[in-house]
């Protein structure tokens, strides 16, 4: 039997891939990945097969064929990459595997009607309108009132996300954030949602508040919610790169309980029965949450390493038993977790990458568990809010949080991106 894994390009997860193909060979089946444009992968399946992963029809068609030629018959199908999900349940769909529905799968990338699904379960959320025009998001903005968020419907990684506090600010900016949120995801398999929409964004309302996410699985429709990370370092615009996570969360009592009820609440409203959840949350002063997203996936890179170092917890070996038909229990002691953070790093300016300082010292660290750098040198590199994805992460322990904040001040001042 053979597990097929949906790919988007992505070199944070070279340990997911790893571990899924580990996992594949123990309970005896090979490992096979589809992606349009392979490099890396190579290295950690069996077989890689190219696929026009922008196209939903034709990569299940395309699947549909790899499926024929492969040895032995496609026992599961999984992602990594939020990219690759709605082609990962497209293909599941027509090969009759477990996953979420193809229905799911978009909703939990189209951030519109998301909004719509958590309105109608009585998620807190913020307040959010379509607009493709300057025009529209004028008059849209009278109602959700400024400070503002302008955001990509299929977006990731917050490229092309922004915060204006006026009129004017709000005319200067729009036409750029427009047009790259469709240009910048043009290989997305829902680009085609750029005509459903008018080749419009998402007006958001900015909430106030510290950001956290939430890891979870879901079996049988009920959530296990393994892992929360705060984000220690304030996210007030006018970009909103991601750039230090922590867990366990400093959260308790009922704000940490409404956290858990509303990412419940999220996967009834979109359906998720099934798989990994990455749920974000801005939490208000006064300690309510409000929604952000939720995607149908593992947390972005790190997060993977970041869960299993603090709960002992392997979500990828988890979820490919479970797209293999094992049967998996997820318990967390949480009780018995260990002090994690990791910070995810940029160039300080767009150019060729010339040199990466400061990883040997890094790695020479007792509590610096790994230091992964995507880019190869003599790479063109760019900056938020133009990249969905950092130039490179460190992940680290601690004793305490207060542990973990110096540590990523140390990681932050030693390693450096020399950029021409």
């Amino acid at each position: 039997m053979t597990l097929m894994i949906l790919h988007t390009r992505n070199a944070s997860r070279r340990k997911h891939l790893a571990k899924a193909a580990e996992t594949a060979h123990a309970l005896g089946h090979r490992a096979i990945v589809v992606v349009e444009e392979p490099s890396w992968e190579r290295e950690y399946v069996d077989a890689v097969y190219t696929a026009p992963t922008g196209d939903l029809q034709a990569t299940v068609a395309r699947c549909v064929e790899i499926a024929k030629e492969e040895s032995e018959p496609i026992a599961g199908v999984i992602a990594f990459v939020e990219h690759s999900v709605p082609a990962a349940a497209a293909v599941a769909a027509e090969l009759g595997l477990p996953f979420i529905s193809p229905d799911t799968a978009e909703k939990s990338r189209d951030k519109l009607s998301m909004r719509t699904a958590f309105e109608k379960v009585g998620i807190s959320q913020p307040r959010f309108a379509l607009a493709s025009s300057v025009e529209e998001a004028q008059e849209a903005a009278k109602s959700i009132s400024y400070p503002l968020v302008m955001k990509p419907i299929i977006g990731g990684g917050s490229m092309f996300v922004r915060r204006v506090d006026s009129p004017e600010e709000l005319a200067e900016h729009f036409e750029e954030i427009r047009a790259g949120a469709w240009a910048g995801f043009d290989y997305d398999p829902l680009f085609f949602l750029k005509s459903r929409y008018s080749e419009g964004i998402l007006l958001e309302e900015f909430l106030q508040g510290n950001e956290i996410s939430v890891e979870s699985y879901v079996q049988n429709g009920e959530t296990t919610v393994v892992a929360v990370h705060d984000k220690p370092m304030p996210m007030d615009g006018p970009f909103f790169e991601e750039t230090f996570y922590a867990t366990p969360t400093v959260l308790t009592g009922e704000t940490l309980e409404k956290v858990k009820k509303f990412t419940r609440l999220a996967h009834e409203g979109l359906g998720i029965t099934q798989g990994a959840t990455h749920t974000e949350f801005r939490i208000s002063p006064s300690g309510e949450p409000c929604i952000l997203e939720t995607g149908a996936r593992l947390g972005g890179g790190p997060v993977y390493q970041s869960v299993l170092l603090s709960t002992g917890i392997d979500m990828v070996e988890v979820l490919t038993k479970v797209s293999l038909g094992e049967t998996v229990d997820v318990v967390v002691d949480s009780e018995n977790v260990q002090h994690v953070g990791f910070s995810l790093h940029f160039g300080e300016q767009a150019g060729e990458l010339v040199a990466v300082e400061g990883i040997d010292a890094l790695e020479a660290s007792e509590s610096v568990s790994e230091v992964m750098i995507y880019s190869q040198i003599g790479a063109l590199i760019d900056v938020p809010p133009r990249v969905w994805q950092a130039h490179g992460h460190v992940i680290f322990t601690g004793s305490s949080r207060e542990d973990i904040v110096e540590k990523q001040r140390q990681v932050n001042e030693t390693l450096r991106f020399q950029v021409r």
